[in-house]
């Protein structure tokens, strides 16, 4: 029985959950346009200043851009709890866990990702300026999920009252969650790093940017591979408990269908992102690209695997 009062209240709840994001990132978008840049010890120099001996000196920044940064913080934890509740009412609502179709699945990744930016700004505010770059393509997936993978409030169809729902598809949330962070991450170091080049090739004259507002290339790729370290673990126990629930509901622990086949694929990817992250001649950029592909492939594996091709995993959507 479907208690729609709850089922509406979850609908409810996603709609403020987007308004709070879109309002967190129009709060980071002033506090980087408002900020004051990092400025190189090259431009201290050219402009008559005194020479440092680090490469980069962060400027004070204003305490009005700190406080549209504060903003935007607490934005999105007040969108965190209410996307929280989008989950916690709609499983009130159907009495099982709130993951057992695409729509909830999707929504709660983005949860996790969310929750993942939340913990990292806090033990280290310097990632906070990453907020914008973060929260907007959570907006971006929350209103397609909203418009395009939508599903009535409703009872787990029969191949997912399992046991087993509770520890793959939670894990691979968790895990599908923190990769999201890690790619993010791998983009924006590229972004930075890209970003530096041109500032050291014009040898101070580089006209001042948003970009400098990002956290250093250093930090990005600490962010980036710290994640997908804690994150792949949670991924492989996903993948071996997504092969016992199979031979326990279909009598084989493998069968190369497309979901499991693509699943293993994005393990694959991470195992060569984390190999090449310590290789020498591999860090840096090239590995970066690496990460990136892996999270395409996680998100290829939610769509396209899920919406177009069909195998065992078709039903729910999941």
């Amino acid at each position: 029985m479907i208690d729609e009062s709850l089922a509406a209240l979850s609908d409810t709840l996603f709609s403020v959950s987007v308004g709070l994001y879109s309002l967190a990132v129009v709060a980071f978008c002033a506090e980087l346009a408002f900020g004051r840049s990092r400025q190189s010890s090259r431009e201290l120099v050219a402009a008559g200043g005194p020479a440092v001996p680090s490469a980069e000196t962060p400027a004070a920044e204003p305490a009005g851009a700190r406080r549209l940064g504060l903003v935007g913080m607490v934005l999105t934890g007040l969108g965190a709890l209410t996307h929280a509740g989008v989950l916690v009412a709609r499983g009130m609502a159907t009495d099982r866990l709130p993951w057992g179709n695409m729509y909830e699945f999707a929504t709660a990744v983005v949860l996790v990702a969310v929750v993942a930016y939340l913990v990292l700004a806090v033990r280290a505010p310097s990632l906070r300026h990453i907020g914008v770059f973060l929260l907007a393509p959570v907006v971006l997936s929350m209103v397609l999920i909203g418009l395009f993978l939508y599903a009535e409030a409703g009872p787990l169809v029969a191949a997912l009252r399992s046991s087993w729902l509770a520890i793959h598809v939670s894990t691979a949330t968790i895990g599908f969650g923190i990769f999201f962070v890690s790619g993010i991450a791998s983009v924006l170091y590229l972004v930075r790093t890209r970003r530096d080049a041109t500032v050291a090739a014009g040898a101070g004259t580089a006209a001042p940017s948003l970009l400098d507002r990002l956290p250093t290339a250093a930090a990005l790729d600490r962010t980036a591979h710290r994640t997908a370290v804690f994150g792949f673990p949670i991924w492989t126990f996903a993948v071996i408990a997504g092969a016992i629930w199979a031979e326990s509901a279909w009598g084989r622990f493998w069968g190369w269908d497309p979901k499991e086949t693509w699943a293993f694929i994005a393990w694959i990817v991470y195992a060569a992102y984390l190999h090449a992250r310590t290789t020498a001649g591999w860090r840096g950029r090239p590995s970066a690209w690496i990460n990136i592909v892996g999270l395409a492939v996680m998100i290829f594996n939610l769509l396209f695997v899920n919406l177009v091709s069909t195998g065992l995993h078709s039903y729910g959507g999941v």
